[in-house]
């Protein structure tokens, strides 16, 4: 992967330390390392939660573009879960112990939220693990920052003011402000019944993400400069550790 380019935010400290060695997509691992260390992940994971409007998905997009990483939607998580050929295939790159620890990970997750009681969310679970455990991967919604563990997943929340998420959401889909305001209380709603329904949490909880950004305040590029940094550290300090 290239070296993203340097940034100098406030005029004064460069965003990337040259010093600093991003990890690359489809960096295995050691595999050297112990069999425990190789029960992880192959690598760090990015799990992007968002306010309806606050522009997380272009966010987690761009983020995923300077750290030359995958970005999976919403809607890709979900055509990928209802789709047995997808799900198996997502196997094929994956160690023995990786397998082994979306499988652990999974009887975790039920026994903890009962996912097996729903199909769907166990294929959902499923197929964020499988990503998960290669490594390298942003995740926008369907609640991947409670399925994959916090060990080794960058959780961030995107949030802007009410108004401005009204405003963009009638930008985007051509609504009236009436008509934007219930599309962004409905898709508000929707999402924070999906994790509270699912997982017993709640979106809004601050002290489950590693970072919280307005998007109104930092701009598209600034927060995707973030959340890039944040995960180049959280690397590092997973390579010091193992």
């Amino acid at each position: 992967m290239s070296q993203p380019s340097e940034i100098d935010l406030a005029g004064e400290v460069a965003l990337f330390d040259p010093g600093v060695t991003p990890p690359k997509h489809g960096f295995q691992g050691d595999r050297g390392a112990s069999p425990s260390a190789r029960m992880a992940p192959m690598g760090l994971a990015i799990a992007v939660s968002r306010e309806a409007g606050a522009r997380g998905g272009t966010i987690a997009r761009l983020a995923a573009e300077k750290l030359a990483w995958q970005v999976y939607d919403q809607e890709l998580l979900e055509y990928t879960a209802q789709n047995p050929v997808i799900r198996q295939g997502l196997t094929s790159d994956l160690s023995p112990a990786c397998i082994d620890w979306v499988a652990q990970r999974l009887k975790e997750l039920q026994r903890i939220y009962g996912l097996g009681d729903d199909a769907d969310v166990r294929n959902l679970a499923e197929v964020i693990l499988y990503l998960g455990a290669q490594g390298q991967m942003v995740f926008v919604g369907r609640a991947a920052g409670c399925i994959l563990p916090r060990e080794t997943t960058l959780h961030v929340r995107l949030v802007a003011p009410l108004k401005e998420r009204i405003a963009y959401m009638g930008q985007w889909l051509r609504l009236s402000s009436e008509e934007a305001a219930e599309r962004v209380r409905q898709r508000d709603e929707r999402r924070a019944e999906f994790v509270r329904k699912h997982f017993h949490r709640s979106p809004t909880d601050v002290h489950q993400y590693d970072l919280i950004l307005n998007s109104s305040l930092l701009g598209e590029d600034g927060c995707a400069d973030l959340i890039a940094r944040a995960a180049m550290l959280r690397w590092n300090q997973l390579t010091e550790i193992s």
